[in-house]
């Protein structure tokens, strides 16, 4: 009798849905220092975003659909899916063609766009946040706390509040600006599972290449 109520609570009990497209609440923007994904392996994979004449300081890492906890990956879509040339079009802001293949593959998919759309949107999104130039004036490797990095992207977005960024590192060295993003690209406050900064006080941080 026990296995028989056990087998009809499972059969009563519904399949975890799948990630739908176009379904999820925010945008998380994601900000990499380019010299800095380099020390960590860019040079090691011998990526051409890690050239001297790159000349790359923050790149779009991505456009990623969130949930208020959580987000979607991999949703399935009739979407077609990018040519070579729209993800060489965008190694301009993302550093690689294969970043943005596997930006989409990954994000774009669950977003309800075709990838056109997504990755005009992606770049629209881009150009909303002001990277602060200070970085660029670098000349040597520093080590600074990670909450320089939150101040200076405040100071040079009037409209971000704190609770819509968040800073984030990896093996010692600063890795990402994560910005919160309504549908409509207005800054947001961040779910608190994005919201969860570095607290290093001597993160390093390269000079552009």
């Amino acid at each position: 009798m026990h296995r028989f109520f056990s087998l009809l609570s499972l059969i009563a009990t519904p399949a975890l849905a799948e990630d739908q497209a176009g379904n999820f609440d925010y945008y998380v923007v994601s900000l990499s220092w380019s010299a800095n994904w380099c020390a960590l392996e860019g040079d090691a994979r011998a990526s051409p975003q890690c050239d001297a004449s790159a000349d790359f300081g923050w790149i779009l890492h991505g456009l990623w659909p969130q949930y208020e906890r959580g987000y979607p990956e991999y949703c399935s879509t009739n979407m077609r899916a990018p040519s070579r040339s729209d993800t060489a079009n965008m190694a301009d802001i993302m550093g690689t063609s294969g970043l943005a293949w596997h930006q989409w593959r990954k994000h774009g998919v669950c977003t309800g766009l075709s990838s056109d759309d997504y990755y005009r949107l992606s770049r629209e999104a881009y150009a909303r946040i002001t990277r602060p130039a200070v970085f660029r004036q670098l000349d040597k490797e520093i080590t600074l706390p990670a909450s320089v990095v939150e101040d200076a992207f405040l100071r040079a977005n009037e409209t971000l509040d704190a609770d819509q960024i968040t800073i984030t590192c990896r093996s010692d060295y600063i890795q990402e600006a994560r910005i919160c993003m309504t549908q409509d690209l207005e800054f947001r406050t961040c779910g608190s599972d994005v919201i969860r900064d570095c607290s290093l006080t001597d993160a390093k941080f390269s000079p552009m290449r």
